[in-house]
């Protein structure tokens, strides 16, 4: 009997071509061994929902019909097995490409669903999520993975969160390159 191989998504928000944080995601996902899914969520036309979308939205979610592209992301979302987001520390946070995305696979009906209580449930089949992040300087993960980890906890019912990360790279004084290294390395080990 073959081996049953699980699908991965990997949300890419790595806007540089040589980016760092590209390279530690690309490491985890080899660990991981499992086919995997490539989303460039940069090379995407994810705009941020506006009032006549939502009206569009709202309209088809009522209506329990998900058949419309509008909805494509977050069924790719929802009907991963594991997911891996990665996306650079930038400015206090993570690039607006990912607020975007966010805001446009979560549908109700998809990824969560409101109970009797009005609490939401998550409807994610992902037990795991990794977070994968750089910083040029200190990190703090309050401003991206503590969001990121929260959401997918309590929204979209995915059971543990994984932040991997390194910082310090822009520093003068700090060697990058050795860092990113023994990160990967680090990474590489978990086989």
């Amino acid at each position: 009997m073959g081996r049953i191989t699980r699908m991965v998504l990997y949300v890419k928000c790595c806007p540089r071509s040589d980016s760092r944080t590209d390279k530690l995601a690309t490491a985890l996902l080899e660990t991981l061994g499992d086919y995997y899914e490539v989303l460039d969520i940069t090379q995407e036309n994810l705009l941020p929902l506006d009032r006549d979308t939502l009206i569009m939205r709202e309209a088809f979610i009522e209506q329990s019909n998900y058949s419309y592209p509008i909805f494509d992301y977050a069924k790719q979302f929802a009907f991963a097995d594991t997911i891996v987001i990665a996306a650079p520390y930038w400015d206090l946070s993570f690039p607006a490409a990912l607020k975007s995305y966010i805001e446009n696979i979560y549908v109700t009906g998809l990824v969560s669903k409101y109970n009797e209580n009005g609490a939401p449930t998550g409807l994610c089949k992902a037990k795991k999520l990794y977070y994968v992040t750089t910083s040029g300087g200190p990190y703090n993960p309050k401003f991206s993975y503590e969001y990121i980890k929260t959401i997918s906890t309590e929204y979209f019912g995915i059971d543990e969160t994984e932040l991997i990360y390194v910082d310090m790279l822009d520093i003068d004084g700090f060697d990058a390159n050795k860092i990113l290294e023994d990160k990967i390395k680090e990474i590489k080990e978990r086989k």
